[in-house]
């Protein structure tokens, strides 16, 4: 038969093998399978993440054979504990963000940790292939992201995880269980019908389940292909007068991925992945630092932060409705407001997990920063975590000016983190459920991934 896009992408699924793999993406990837783990384990002390396992432990009951992260000895079935997992992985909005925008390791991890404790102990997969599965995951989504412009800007419509996310989780899981080029066609486009959630959500404590969802849905799909479940074969494709996967995007043009023969270049090789320092939208970054930088500044002008001297604080920022909040009230909204990162930069001189406690969020003393700020959207300040920029002005009641500004803040893929810094916050957010020695085994673990040879260990 003629080769479609979707035959395409279920051909490539089903041939590519662990040496196609680089050094560079073995590297990348396992850097985002320690992040993602740890902002994963802090994020399982979160309320939200609360909701989502007693709403899993209560409502269903099977088998339960997969691991939750930071409950020792809770085991939930093993597409629950993809979903328990993938919302902790977002609770804090903490894990990994790539360009096009979308939060690629949470909505794989979770189901690729869960379906290798599934499978009986004949059949586990060894660290390589489980590597591999994992970069297929972030393979899939990439491309898919590649075949709309509208992708490439920050995102008005869909969450992208939501949408990629559960393709590239139902890829990554197909993968894993060994499933025939015709399953992975199907598995992806019964991952299709379970895609996709509104924009509206964000800054809500629903926009964790996207994630969640997008994890789970995902594993569910390879499932049912696994099963015989069929599904729209050209479901990739661009088909006049029928929206497959075209359907989340406005602007669609499909291209097929090749079959790789001797040689793959990963998309993970060309593009690194953005790491964030601390849990808020990856937008926030650019506008924290600018505003750390003028605090410095205006120490240097002032001998200390004294807000008394600041007459107005001028924002240059993109125009992205979901992430402009002048006055958030809720963890959730403040990890999604400009003004309150700028605000609590200048005020405390970091950022950080206490930043958006309650107590913190309502201090007297942020809300009259917050008073003070201007917000301007200058024209060559675009919507796109590649382009723009974030700029803080303060206006002092003397006249005087200090800016800072920041075009790429440290742990962008244009400035990545050092092993150092990953291995530092991987500490800092394991530590919060688990002992030094386990954090230390994870490590060790991860960092030899390709010769684990069994990935349930993980």
């Amino acid at each position: 038969p003629e080769e479609t896009v979707t035959s395409s992408f279920a051909s490539f699924i089903h041939a590519v093998r662990p040496e196609h793999l680089s050094k560079t993406v073995r590297h990348r990837s396992k850097r985002m399978i320690l992040d993602s783990i740890g902002v994963g384990l802090v994020g399982s002390t979160t309320h939200v993440f609360d909701i989502a396992l007693q709403y899993c432990r209560e409502l269903y009951s099977s088998v339960a054979v997969s691991s939750v992260y930071g409950k020792p000895g809770v085991k939930l079935s093993p597409t629950l504990a993809a979903f328990t997992n993938g919302v902790a992985t977002h609770s804090m909005d903490f894990d990994d963000t790539w360009h096009p925008a979308t939060h690629p390791s949470g909505a794989v991890l979770p189901a690729l940790l869960a379906a290798s404790q599934m499978l009986p102990p004949s059949t586990k997969p060894n660290g390589m292939e489980f590597l591999l599965a994992f970069n297929v995951g972030l393979e899939v989504q990439g491309r898919l992201m590649h075949f709309s412009t509208e992708a490439h800007d920050i995102p008005k419509r869909f969450h992208p995880p939501s949408v990629v996310g559960t393709m590239g989780s139902a890829a990554a899981t197909a993968k894993l269980l060994s499933l025939s080029t015709a399953q992975c066609s199907h598995a992806l486009g019964i991952a299709a019908s379970l895609a996709g959630a509104p924009m509206a959500n964000a800054a809500t404590q629903a926009k964790p389940l996207h994630i969640g969802n997008a994890t789970r849905l995902g594993f569910e799909a390879a499932l049912l292909a696994a099963r015989g479940m069929e599904a729209n074969p050209l479901i990739l494709d661009d088909i006049p007068g029928c929206s497959g996967f075209s359907a989340f995007y406005s602007i669609y043009q499909p291209k097929p991925l090749s079959t790789p023969s001797d040689h793959h270049e990963f998309l993970l090789e060309k593009q690194d992945i953005a790491f964030k320092r601390f849990p808020a939208h990856l937008g926030m970054h650019w506008v924290v630092d600018a505003a750390l930088s003028v605090r410095n500044l205006f120490i240097n002008y002032a001998g200390s932060f004294l807000p008394s001297l600041i007459r107005t604080i001028v924002l240059k920022i993109p125009v992205s409705k979901y992430i402009n909040r002048p006055f958030p009230s809720s963890e959730h909204q403040a990890r999604h407001s400009f003004q309150f990162n700028a605000c609590t930069a200048l005020l405390d001189g970091e950022v950080g997990l206490s930043s958006f406690t309650e107590s913190s969020i309502h201090r007297p003393e942020l809300r009259e920063l917050l008073d003070k700020v201007v917000v301007e959207h200058p024209e060559d300040n675009v919507a796109n975590f590649d382009k723009m920029y974030g700029e803080v002005a303060l206006l002092l009641h003397s006249g005087d000016v200090l800016t800072g500004k920041c075009d790429t803040f440290y742990g962008h893929w244009r400035k990545p983190l050092s092993k150092e810094s990953l291995l530092k916050k991987f500490r800092s957010n394991a530590s919060h459920v688990l002992p030094e020695e386990k954090i230390e085994t994870i490590i060790t673990m991860v960092d030899n991934l390709e010769n684990l040879s069994d990935s349930s260990q993980l």
